[in-house]
């Protein structure tokens, strides 16, 4: 496998952005095969690094014919901020051309995909939901799945992103989000959720699981013993990428 570290000029941000790809190894006659790819999005307090840094996301994804591409979008939420830099429209749909453009990854929706933890959860699912012409499965661990709880605290710390309002806006919502991909008669994304039962944001967890089954998505749940804690997330990304249809060719 090769682990690359890649800088560029962000044109949505006008700034220069880091980005982390792993890639598998080449195979022999294949030099011109596009890689299915997942998107693995970090959390509040971390960056592009995090996960190779205290997970084995390497050593689990070398016997997969995937490339992980692990993009830095700072304290965003993966949003076109209120007081800030427009991320959602970044991760949405600079990164992947450009991720397109430097390595030869697959641009079919069978072979993209998205994975994260705490607000990387939220990411993933929110790129699935409102793209899911784009992202076949997505998979949230510890997700940051119910913003509609406790708005004030939202628009206290958060404000910058969300703006001060009274409800999440529609698009950044994943439980209408949700509802409006169940009800149109365009693709849906699979979903996998796991969380820890001891994780603060357990309850958010459990009320994005019950309604998302109750709107008729397809969810996979998984839980065990753990907290907000990178012991937990180590030990259940592997299940992601076992759980993901990669195509093996």
């Amino acid at each position: 496998m090769a682990f690359m570290q890649c800088t560029f000029s962000s044109d949505t941000l006008s700034i220069g952005v880091s980005m982390n790809v792993i890639l598998p190894d080449p195979k022999p006659g294949l030099t011109d095969r596009k890689i299915p790819t997942i998107y693995l999005l970090h959390g509040l307090s971390d960056d592009h690094t995090a996960w190779t840094r205290y997970t084995a996301i390497e050593r689990y994804a070398r016997t997969k014919n995937v490339a992980i591409v692990m993009p830095a979008v700072n304290r965003s939420f993966y949003t076109d901020m209120a007081s800030g830099y427009p991320y959602w429209t970044f991760v949405s749909e600079e990164l992947p051309a450009k991720a397109r453009a430097f390595f030869p990854l697959s641009d079919k929706r069978e072979d993209t995909f998205v994975a994260g933890l705490s607000m990387g959860g939220y990411g993933a699912f929110k790129l699935a939901l409102r793209r899911p012409d784009l992202f076949a499965a997505a998979a949230s661990l510890s997700g940051a799945l119910d913003l509609a709880d406790g708005p004030e605290r939202w628009s206290r710390d958060f404000g910058y992103i969300f703006g001060q309002v009274d409800r999440i806006p529609e698009q950044d919502d994943l439980f209408r989000l949700a509802e409006k991909v169940a009800l149109s008669d365009g693709p849906k994304p699979k979903l996998y959720q796991a969380c820890g039962t001891e994780d603060y944001l357990y309850p958010h967890n459990q009320r994005f699981l019950a309604h998302a089954r109750n709107v008729g998505l397809d969810v996979t749940y998984e839980e065990g013993p753990g907290l907000h804690e990178w012991s937990f997330w180590d030990s259940y990304i592997g299940r992601v990428l076992n759980w993901l249809p990669i195509r093996s060719d």
